[in-house]
């Protein structure tokens, strides 16, 4: 079985995260497709298959005869949808020998190349997307269809132990609340949960997230002469004190920013929240000290207590735990993809990974493409012929894994 063929029966799960639900799986319907992958594990030799009560898919393959003393490879995917766009009743649509050109996709909304200028490298293969009023679940449903046919595959070939993870809840950033290192069975591991085919990804941001809290002091306004300290009017002084060209519109590559999610208030109280990024974790401190700098000057002015700053640390860079001494399963990852026949695509991650919680604990994990696009919204979408290109780049780890002896 291809691939895409295993997608479109994944994508049929409704699988959709919910945010602060506060329990692990956040919504129920995620069982369901963790249990099917059970059953298929085990159709394919993962005899000891397994969902947790936190609806943690585990398996092994075991090493084929002559394949014992080989390291195991871990793949780790995860089952959720993003809560971003419905989930629910997605009818994929197949497009066969795609031209290349605009796709209406229903509900008056059309994947064009004026939106997404790299359509037109895709004509030829077959175009899988949704039907315009859901996303499709590709992310990350291809990785999970992508180990399961490594799976298959691997049936076929000499091979040491494989290790695969299918997780809940990343997309709500709890992937890997209650993942278990000692239960998964393999010492280094990649997340197949990654953009285009030919993806290999071993450096991400730096991740803080800020709340800023405003008390103000609300009086008639016709009175309020050296009185009324207005909240609303102090978020907005706050905001502006921070650099105006550091936003994620104004940024790219390697340059990091500040990002404002929320607003709210009136007079009396008002509230920020800030998302802060940065490759370089001392950059990502002087960010965080920013706002600490800032509602320091406004509370000289209004008095102390008018605004705090609260910092909640996030994801790290992987690299601080990957480079030097992982480097050499990075290579083994881009060869791997130079021998499918494609070129290696290693443009540092603009967000967070899984694979860079488990590397800080312990688990060198790189991320690796999938083949899809456009994820958490109706335009998403994916090809055939990607999804297979990525198959032969896990093929490929794992012939390499084979030929080492010992971690």
């Amino acid at each position: 079985m291809r691939a895409y063929e295993r997608l479109l029966k994944y994508v049929t799960y409704p699988t959709a995260s919910a945010e602060g639900a506060g329990s692990t799986p956040s919504t129920p319907e995620q069982f369901a497709l963790a249990h099917a992958l059970v059953e298929e594990l085990k159709a394919l030799g993962a005899a000891d298959a397994v969902c947790s009560e936190t609806c943690y898919v585990y398996g092994q393959l075991p090493a084929s005869p002559g394949c014992e003393e080989a390291p195991a490879i871990g793949f780790i995917a995860h089952m959720d949808t993003s809560p971003d766009f419905s989930g629910q009743g997605v009818r994929p649509r197949i497009l066969p020998n795609y031209d290349g050109g605009d796709v209406e996709l229903g509900g008056g909304r059309v994947l064009s190349a004026q939106d997404f200028p790299h359509l037109p490298e895709l004509a030829g293969r077959t175009l899988i997307t949704a039907s315009g009023d859901t996303l499709l679940g590709a992310d990350d449903k291809a990785g999970v269809a992508e180990i399961m046919t490594l799976l298959e595959c691997l049936a076929e070939r000499p091979h040491g132990k494989v290790a695969v993870c299918f997780t809940p809840d990343e997309e709500v950033g709890n992937g890997v609340l209650n993942f278990e290192k000692e239960r998964f069975g393999a010492s280094v591991a990649f997340t197949v949960d990654g953009g285009v085919e030919g993806e290999v990804s071993w450096e991400n941001f730096n991740a803080s997230a800020a709340k800023v809290e405003v008390r103000g002091f609300n009086v008639h306004p016709g009175s309020s002469k050296d009185t009324m300290i207005n909240a609303g009017l102090i978020a907005c002084q706050f905001a502006a004190m921070l650099p105006g060209d550091q936003t994620p519109r104004q940024s790219a590559g390697r340059q990091g920013f500040y990002h404002l999610t929320g607003v709210e208030g009136n007079v009396a109280k008002a509230k920020l929240g800030y998302i802060l990024r940065d490759f370089d974790f001392a950059e990502l401190q002087r960010r965080e000290q920013a706002l600490r700098d800032a509602a320091a000057k406004l509370n000289a002015e209004y008095g102390e207590g008018t605004v705090q700053v609260t910092i909640t640390p996030g994801y790290r860079n992987m690299s601080e735990k990957m480079l030097p001494d992982y480097q050499w399963l990075v290579d083994l990852a881009l060869k791997a993809t130079r021998e499918a026949g494609l070129t290696p695509m290693t443009d540092p991650v603009r967000g967070g990974t899984d694979g860079a919680v488990l590397s800080w604990r312990g688990l060198p994990c790189p991320n690796l493409g999938t083949g899809g696009h456009a994820f958490h919204g109706p335009y998403e979408h994916i090809t055939a012929e990607g999804m297979d290109a990525c198959v032969q780049v896990l093929l490929g780890i794992v012939e390499e894994m084979r030929g080492r002896t010992g971690l």
